[in-house]
């Protein structure tokens, strides 16, 4: 017998915490899987209460695998195989799977489940059978109850019996967008695609604003920006990616107030615009990738006097982490290798040899008086360029060009 998988079980975790709100959060999920398997016409996905199910309808399993295993909201799967409903069946399907897998000193249990009770064998009844049968061809095997090397998970359903024996980690989390939407503010650097990506993981559907201030940032800022989102969305689906001009705010910052509080100030305008652009476009949080301490516009004073201009919440998930815990996560998710790349953002290229690291706002809200605050937040979002970023890469023809221009 040649056996293939035909499903993929998945197990939920968190979400079955959730009370009467249970299927609004597994239906979320659902939605989530059939977007990130879009490449896969034949696969279908259905969900229930207790578990999902893919079905792979002869589509290969591992590229399957490979993108459950980013999908927040899933605590773990299981690739299935499909027997025919009978005992014959199922014990020549044990066997060839046992014959396959074990290796010499292994131990195992089988763990049936009858959903359809018109069955000839119940649950007790169907491990104990199974169990002779794989003893049949492995006499030497051990069988052991209690965290064995081989669990046998063997489901009667309606349809059909469905044997499994691996269980893979999936990302766990919640669905995202079952948390609302958040703005990311995106660099380049290493921390705040870190910061979007465990906000994807507690269901924040995010956009990504990115600041941009030609000609002192390059086409290849933007594009490392634009390449941080895409490996994001191998988490959360596509995301908008909404660039903002700033080189006019950074010139006059530049002009008309102290070297040591172009950082402050250029931070509290950053805030500012993308809590405007929040405003418009339904947003409930700011999203950033500030690490305490790690520069001096991350400070408590530091931040302190750039939250001042908004009431909007703001999530820092990686506040509390060193340098070291974020480059796991970043080499973890992909961005890692991108980050590093040698282009400057805004953040870095008027950077002031001492920044203040515990600014004043009385001394700030002096400065901001010489700036036409209001004139230049307004012409900044109005002046955003939005795009949608989909995981699929550029045609190669598309690289060619941003390759010239950088020429």
């Amino acid at each position: 017998m040649t056996l293939t998988y035909s499903e993929i079980m998945i197990r939920y975790g968190e979400l079955s915490t959730k009370g009467k709100n249970r299927m609004r959060f597994i239906n979320k999920l659902k939605h989530n899987i059939k977007e990130a398997l879009v490449l896969y016409p034949k696969v279908t996905v259905a969900v229930d209460r207790d578990r999902g199910h893919v079905y792979l309808h002869g589509q290969d399993y591992a590229p399957v695998a490979d993108s459950l295993k980013k999908i927040f909201g899933i605590q773990n799967f299981a690739p299935s195989y499909k027997v025919e409903k009978s005992v014959p069946a199922l014990k020549k399907a044990v066997q060839d799977i046992m014959m396959g897998i074990y290796q010499e000193g292994m131990t195992f249990k089988v763990s049936a489940r009858r959903s359809d009770h018109s069955f000839e064998l119940d649950s007790r009844e169907l491990n104990h059978e199974l169990g002779g049968a794989v003893f049949d061809v492995l006499p030497n095997i051990q069988a052991q109850m209690k965290s064995p090397d081989i669990t046998l998970r063997v489901e009667i359903r309606e349809d059909a019996a469905y044997i499994s024996y691996e269980e893979i980690k999936g990302a766990g989390g919640l669905p995202v967008g079952t948390a609302g939407k958040g703005m990311l503010m995106l660099s380049g650097g290493i921390d705040s695609p870190v910061a979007g990506y465990l906000a994807l993981k507690r269901g924040v559907d995010i956009e990504a604003v990115h600041f941009a201030s030609p000609p002192y940032t390059s086409p290849g800022a933007l594009k490392k920006a634009q390449d941080l989102t895409r490996k994001l969305t191998a988490f959360g689906g596509n995301i908008q990616f909404i660039e903002v001009p700033f080189t006019e705010i950074q010139e006059e910052i530049k002009a008309k107030a102290p070297e040591a509080y172009l950082m402050t100030l250029t931070r509290r305008f950053m805030m500012r615009i993308t809590d405007r652009i929040r405003e418009e476009r339904h947003g409930l949080v700011i999203v950033n990738g500030e690490s305490l301490g790690q520069v001096a516009s991350q400070t408590l004073e530091s931040m302190q006097a750039i939250n001042a201009v908004t009431s909007t919440p703001i999530i820092r998930p990686v506040v509390t982490m060193d340098k070291l815990e974020i480059i796991d996560i970043a080499e973890k998710i992909d961005t890692f290798a991108i980050s590093i790349q040698p282009f400057e953002d805004c953040c870095t290229i008027f950077a002031p040899d001492r920044p203040k690291t515990n600014p004043k706002l009385k001394n700030v809200l002096q400065y901001e008086e010489r700036l036409d605050v209001d004139g230049l937040v307004e012409r900044a979002v109005a002046g955003i360029l939005v795009t949608e970023i989909s995981p699929k890469e550029e045609r190669a023809d598309e690289v060619d060009v941003l390759i010239e221009d950088l020429l």
